[in-house]
């Protein structure tokens, strides 16, 4: 079964009894270049163990179980459970989990699941959610690398530079943890049915350590949203917001020391700005 010809992925779902769920945000494949060109991308051979997830219907699944040692494909719609078992049978080096993956020990079944494999990520991922599943997969630091498909713009924001318009405190966030790397776009004529916008490969490298010192990572981020809380105001601004026990002229003052002007926007700072901010305001923080 062609998992990316139009005409038998209708009669397969139409078989099943399937109806698309907005809510979960199912777009499903039809051009089979894709899910080739995201294996491709993510650099997937028989030395790694993938996490996939939303296989979906399991277009992108048959492609990683032909390349990878092993795959988990973890999918939270139930109704796909008879229609996996139809399209991915045969697929003797996969393991189906039915479940949210944000409710997943992700380390756990890393060790469980990819012992004596490289383990990564792949998924292409439901706009609605994409946030918290990235964050979820990069946070728990036990893959090499991660490979999404996403919107577009999301994409765009990864991969921005501090100072432009892109560049966010999910960027921050990100890159912190990885080195990300735009592939190629997929438009909206390669899903059924059809987005509204166009998607993007994404595939981010896991760091081995933080890219500078940071004395305090819980503290760092707090700096990062406290930083973009008001956008197009000054970082004093954002940051006499987030600490307001420290006061506008101590908070003046770390900047100072910080070698950051007074007017400084916080979007304008990267990851070596933030971590030395964020080291300032450490020993101010922590004082007796």
């Amino acid at each position: 079964m062609n998992l990316c010809d139009i005409r038998e992925i209708k009669e397969l779902l139409a078989r099943h009894g399937f109806r698309f769920s907005k809510a979960k945000g199912q777009n499903f494949l039809i051009q089979d270049w894709v899910p080739k060109e995201i294996v491709r991308g993510a650099g997937i051979d028989r030395d790694c163990g993938v996490l996939e997830v939303g296989p979906g219907i399991g277009p992108l699944t048959k492609e990683l179980c032909a390349s990878a040692g092993k795959v988990v494909a973890v999918e939270v719609d139930q109704s796909l459970r008879p229609i996996l078992a139809e399209t991915l049978a045969g697929c003797d080096n996969l393991e189906m989990i039915f479940g949210d993956v944000l409710k997943q020990d992700l380390p756990t079944l890393v060790a469980e699941q990819f012992g004596g494999l490289r383990p990564v990520a792949c998924a292409n991922l439901p706009y609605y959610i994409t946030s918290p599943i990235l964050a979820a997969l990069l946070e728990s630091r036990c893959f090499s690398a991660v490979t999404v498909m996403v919107q577009k713009e999301v994409a765009q924001r990864i991969c921005s530079a501090a100072g432009t318009a892109d560049y966010s405190a999910f960027t921050v966030f990100c890159q912190y943890y990885a080195e990300p790397k735009l592939l190629f776009d997929v438009p909206p004529s390669c899903f059924l049915p059809q987005p509204k916008v166009t998607s993007a490969v994404l595939r981010l490298d896991l760091r081995d350590a933080p890219p500078c010192e940071i004395l305090d990572e819980a503290l760092f981020f707090r700096v990062v949203k406290a930083s973009f809380a008001v956008r197009r105001k000054t970082l004093l601004n954002g940051l006499s917001m987030g600490f307001p026990q420290l006061g506008k002229a101590e908070l003046a003052s770390v900047l100072e020391e910080c070698g950051l002007p007074q007017n400084v926007r916080g979007e304008t700072l990267g990851i070596s700005g933030f971590a030395a901010l964020s080291n300032a305001l450490c020993g101010r923080l922590h004082r007796d």
